[in-house]
């Protein structure tokens, strides 16, 4: 994905481990991926969410992101957030929307950390 091109082995499988990861797979083979950061409490970070280029156009992202927002251990939170740069028009299907307040926002970013 255009998003963790940099990103090590190591950092993908901590990632994994300190999140709630989801797979679609075909028979034994993976070709989708999601994953929640959360404290169950009160909000949720959805990011790398994909599904390889040859089983796009099936519905899968679409039921991906059905199984993560019903997942039992997802409710009740104030607030989801995400970031995409070209799936807006997948996330509003499920209520994600721009941020209301945008000036309310920060980010610290570290460009070399991978």
């Amino acid at each position: 994905s255009y998003w963790a091109k940099e990103r090590t082995k190591e950092q993908t499988a901590r990632a994994i481990e300190n999140s709630l990861p989801f797979g679609v797979y075909k028979c034994k083979n993976q070709i989708g991926f999601a994953r929640v950061v959360t404290d169950y409490a009160t909000f949720a970070y959805l990011g790398d969410v994909f599904i390889l280029e040859e089983f796009r156009g099936q519905g899968l992202s679409k039921w991906l992101m059905q199984v993560i927002i019903e997942h039992p251990d997802l409710q009740g939170f104030r607030r989801w957030i995400l970031a995409t740069k070209d799936a807006h028009a997948l996330y509003e299907k499920f209520e994600f929307t721009a941020l209301k307040f945008p000036e309310r926002w920060m980010e610290k970013t570290a460009p070399n950390a991978y």
